[in-house]
């Protein structure tokens, strides 16, 4: 054991690296907390399992029956009808069309909401304009408000407002279903900023835009990540809203994909239906990979405050 200058005895690195050890032992909770990760974990990266194995395995080999067996025979070749060739009703043009038509609607589908989400949340947070509170507490039960009992309502409306079964239609429609989340989420992230740095703003002349575009904008990247993502999800996974307000020529990729599934032309393709699945699913599963840090990065940084 050393000493320092004032004679008080130092902690030595051989003394402290029992202590090191004892936390890292493996003790029942720890071995819980293991064993709960790792079964959550298969839960739900079997079936992604089974479904790309199958998507690479020839017909043939699949109704042998091992469906968790890696194929012996890898082919590319389901991915290929998946995409350009598979039947999605009577138009037999794959998955691709609807690709794009989610592409078309998820992309305003997703700005549009947080754009406007994040100016309720500055408003509501900083100016308190009259009827604030009743106003943030009807845009709060607009989000448990569920989707199913709006249709007919929201049918009648654009029906009459003459867009029905267009991509306006269905932007809009997502547009009002995302407006309530994006708005608490936004006005949430805003009341963990000091309201210190608001007020110096106003001091030095800073109007309601100048505030929102040069300060409070910026300071928004890990609450805008955790916004995107959610909304993305959402409208990519939407399947009722875009069989529902769409239009046949609008039709997104969750759409196309039951067509799939549901139309058959002799033998069921499993392999096929498999693939299209997957590619259905990818860009979601693409965002979480991606932006996984920076949604937990959001979130730690007051996405859940209020």
């Amino acid at each position: 054991m050393t000493h320092s200058a004032t004679g008080q005895p130092l902690v030595s690195a051989s003394a402290s690296a029992p202590a090191r050890q004892r936390k890292r032992l493996l003790t029942p909770a720890r071995i819980g907390i293991y064993a709960f990760l790792l079964s959550a974990a298969l839960f739900f990266l079997l079936p992604l399992y089974v479904m790309l194995v199958t998507s690479l395995k020839p017909m043939d080999e699949i109704q042998l029956g091992s469906i968790f067996a890696l194929p012996s025979n890898l082919t590319f070749e389901p991915w290929r009808q998946a995409w350009s060739e598979v039947c999605t009703g009577a138009s037999c043009e794959g998955v691709r069309a609807g690709f794009w038509n989610s592409v078309a609607i998820t992309v305003p589908s997703t700005i549009l909401p947080i754009l406007l989400g994040a100016i309720n949340g500055y408003a509501l947070s900083f100016w308190k304009p009259r009827g604030a509170n009743l106003l943030f507490g009807i845009l709060l039960a607009g989000a448990f408000i569920p989707v199913q009992v709006m249709i007919y309502p929201l049918v009648r409306l654009l029906a009459g407002m003459g867009i029905f079964g267009s991509l306006p239609a269905i932007v809009l429609v997502h547009l009002v279903f995302g407006m309530p989340i994006m708005t608490l989420l936004f006005r949430n992230y805003y009341a963990s900023v000091p309201h210190e740095l608001f007020q110096a703003a106003r001091i030095d002349g800073g109007g309601f835009w100048r505030i929102f575009l040069y300060v409070m904008l910026p300071m928004s990247v890990p609450i805008i990540v955790v916004a995107a993502i959610m909304q993305v999800t959402g409208v990519w996974n939407d399947y009722i809203l875009g069989l529902v307000f769409a239009g046949r020529d609008n039709l997104p990729m969750t759409v196309q994909l039951n067509n799939v599934i549901n139309t058959t032309t002799g033998e069921r393709l499993y392999n096929v239906n498999m693939a299209a699945t997957i590619l259905t699913a990818l860009v979601p599963l693409a965002l979480y990979f991606f932006s996984g840090r920076w949604f937990v990065r959001g979130i730690a940084a007051g996405a859940v405050k209020g």
